[in-house]
């Protein structure tokens, strides 16, 4: 009786073991890093703004951001988020990161997104400048540099 398993089979049952592992372990293709930046969030649908809010980033990748809006958002609605950004442009000008995305996961303290569409805008040039308001202007924000 020979029990040698062919070259093909062996190859098919190392990458299913190899998907299989990664199923279990780490799954993001994004470096994340722990930033916590003050931030103001809308909750969107069908273009008009549903709520709004303040909160704070608790981790950024490019593919995503998690973050704590201060209660649980509906998942799979749209979210724009306005970051205070940590460094001036040109070291005169605050910097804010304006991202819109979808909420993937949320419980009463954080809020995962997938980011969709992400631009930097000087402070003062905020889409809600034209607004009885002003600008968004958010507290300075607290930064913690260290990557996962």
């Amino acid at each position: 009786m020979n029990l040698t398993v062919p070259m093909e089979t062996r190859t098919a049952w190392t990458e299913r073991l190899r998907e299989m592992h990664g199923i279990s372990g780490e799954r993001r293709n994004d470096r994340r890093y722990d930033l916590q930046l003050q931030l103001r969030w809308k909750l969107i649908r069908r273009r008009r703004i549903l709520e709004s809010g303040m909160g704070h980033t608790i981790d950024l990748s490019s593919g995503g951001i998690c973050f704590d809006p201060g209660r649980r958002l509906p998942v799979g609605l749209n979210v724009e988020l306005s970051i205070c950004w940590p460094v001036l442009l040109h070291e005169v000008a605050p910097l804010q990161l304006l991202v819109s995305g979808r909420v993937v996961r949320s419980d009463d303290h954080r809020t995962a997104f997938r980011m969709v569409q992400h631009e930097f805008r000087t402070a003062g040039s905020s889409p809600d400048s034209h607004t009885s308001s002003g600008p968004v202007r958010v507290p300075s924000p607290v930064v913690c540099l260290s990557a996962r």
